[in-house]
């Protein structure tokens, strides 16, 4: 079956992020956007109140889409009859995923979550929060002798290795996906394993 192809208001929030990510949220006109998908600046405002609507969606779209993704995961895994370890696999396996391929998104929170509403930066942190505790959740489970605190700080220490596929040199500079993803992949395992040491 062929992907659906992405709608204009996606192309526009991809070409958004691309180019925040490359010169920051200010150094980037509303014309800009409008050209990099093929329309004017201006109509740009049919489907964006503005940039700080572009940004909002972007920032709060992902954490919401990595908590869904990871309850889904979850399910998935324990509707399959997998155990804590496979809930774990599949959630550094998505999460993975979003690092290798959202590699944008990861610079624009890092650089330009001060710059959404107060409302929008708290709804940010509260998705971010639920992802966490589902992630500690999962691990302690693994690593019972672990500290509920220790096992939140290993899961941010996790993430923030994953998250940085943004330093990692250039696309092409990258091993190649498949193993970048295994290294990823072999770093979060041992990372979290540490917990039963």
């Amino acid at each position: 079956m062929a992907a659906t192809a992405p709608t204009r208001r996606e192309q526009i929030l991809k070409q958004a992020a691309r180019l925040f990510a490359e010169r920051g949220f200010h150094g980037v006109g509303v014309d800009e956007i409008g050209a990099a998908v093929g329309i004017s600046g201006p109509g740009l405002y049919r489907h964006f109140a503005g940039k700080d609507a572009m940004l909002a969606e972007l920032l709060v779209g992902i954490s919401g889409r990595l908590l869904a993704g990871g309850r889904e995961r979850r399910a998935a895994a324990e509707v399959a009859g997998g155990g804590p370890a496979e809930v774990l696999g599949s959630l550094i396996d998505g999460h993975i995923d979003f690092a290798l391929d959202d590699r944008a998104l990861i610079t624009l929170h890092d650089r330009e979550l001060g710059q959404l509403r107060d409302s929008d930066r708290k709804l940010v942190r509260s998705l971010q929060r639920q992802y966490v505790e589902l992630w500690v959740e999962v691990v302690r489970k693994l690593h019972p002798g672990a500290t509920e605190d220790t096992t939140r700080a290993a899961v941010h220490a996790v993430f923030g290795l994953l998250n940085s596929t943004p330093h990692l040199g250039r696309p092409g500079a990258l091993p190649g996906r498949e193993a970048t993803a295994a290294l990823l992949r072999r770093l979060a395992h041992g990372a979290l394993g540490a917990l039963s040491g």
